[in-house]
């Protein structure tokens, strides 16, 4: 579904990919962890078409996109659901206007048949009946299964989530990390989620890579992961075992 070849984006001389390589395969789940600021929202962004690569390229579904122009790209757009890391809700719109935006924007819908979709797609996410909420007034969980639930609206093909656990609390982090795999599992998407969480990695991901200096250094399903020898990788698994032994 997505293959990145040969990827590589600098900012201001600093190197953030470097000839990176990446296939996720329809209907996979693939989780791309790597330390803060290794460079994995921008990898999304790239897939997204949201920024341009210095060198390489990305096919989605076979259709190579990184010379598309922006009118095309949009299209491609279409396709994809995102999740972002501060949940990025308007906050000037109410939950209800916030799911339906993209409904509202890019489809023939009449208002009734986007409140039944974005009812819907509430549902889904586990927020019955709250459509007439501001942003204001919901917890930091709620705010992340309003995005999932805007992610999901135009029953997009491909989902990327940008850190969806950061910021809540691990009972919380558990919930949304649950909410991903069973969507994944009813809506038959592919995902790609980045986390810096070993935790939040291994609950949701079919698949799995790491990221570092610019590059996917090792990649397999969580069991080849438990079993690498990597040292970067090792120490992502270590430290999910000191969290795993630190509760109570």
């Amino acid at each position: 579904m997505i293959l990145v070849k040969s990827l590589s984006k600098q900012f201001e001389g600093h190197q953030v990919l470097r000839s990176l390589n990446l296939e996720v395969e329809k209907g996979e789940t693939m989780v791309i962890m790597g330390r803060s600021g290794c460079g994995k929202s921008v990898l999304l962004k790239l897939i997204m078409g949201l920024l341009e690569p210095d060198e390489g390229k990305i096919w989605v579904d076979g259709q190579e996109i990184t010379n598309l122009t922006e009118k095309q790209m949009d299209q491609v757009r279409k396709r994809f659901g995102m999740v972002f890391q501060s949940s990025a809700l308007f906050d000037s719109l109410t939950v209800g206007e916030n799911v339906g935006f993209s409904l509202s924007r890019h489809t023939d819908m009449d208002r009734e048949q986007v409140g039944q979709v974005v009812g819907e797609k509430l549902q889904l996410v586990g927020l019955r009946g709250i459509e007439d909420v501001m942003p204001v007034d919901l917890s930091g969980g709620m705010k992340k299964r309003v995005s999932l639930a805007r992610a999901i609206s135009m029953d997009p093909e491909i989902i990327l989530y940008d850190e969806p656990t950061t910021g809540l609390d691990p009972i919380t982090a558990d919930e949304i990390n649950r909410l991903i795999a069973e969507l994944h599992a009813r809506l038959k998407v592919t995902s790609i989620v980045v986390t810096h969480d070993m935790k939040s990695a291994l609950s949701v991901g079919t698949k799995m890579a790491m990221l570092n200096d610019g590059k996917i250094i090792a990649s397999g399903t969580p069991g080849e992961f438990r079993e690498n020898t990597e040292p970067i990788v090792r120490g992502f698994m270590a430290q999910e075992a000191l969290d795993v032994k630190s509760k109570p």
